[in-house]
């Protein structure tokens, strides 16, 4: 049975620019930090930097949650990022956006104002 989002991992040709970028981009420093792996607790959900990797933005997006999106594509691009598809609303009041790490791999954000806390697990 899926659960839901539990870790993602992105490839990074630098492990140690990666790591300062998204310690910005999270406002936090990885709890877990060795040469071949650093992980982040993102309210309670894992980002893994995987060292020597080749970044893409194919495939799967994984979506993080916001609250204010506009803001935060704004100070995500401010610290490096790029808009890889523009702020789309989905429906429902719910709102997404791809942007694009400095690194080439593509970082979802999700504003969902139906998302319920109580149900993760």
């Amino acid at each position: 049975m899926i659960k839901g989002l539990r870790t993602v991992t992105y490839p990074v040709p630098d492990l140690d620019k990666a790591k300062a970028w998204y310690s910005q981009v999270f406002g936090t420093a990885p709890y877990f930090d060795q040469p071949f792996y650093v992980g982040f607790n993102i309210g309670g959900f894992e980002l893994g930097l995987l060292p020597d990797g080749q970044p893409g933005a194919q495939g799967s997006v994984t979506y993080w949650g916001v609250d204010g999106i506009e803001q935060e594509v704004e100070r995500i691009v401010a610290l490096g990022g790029s808009l890889h598809h523009p702020i789309t609303d989905v429906g429902d009041g719910i709102r997404t956006v791809e942007l694009l790490d400095p690194f080439g791999n593509q970082i979802g954000l999700i504003d969902n104002p139906h998302f319920d806390t109580a149900k993760v697990v």
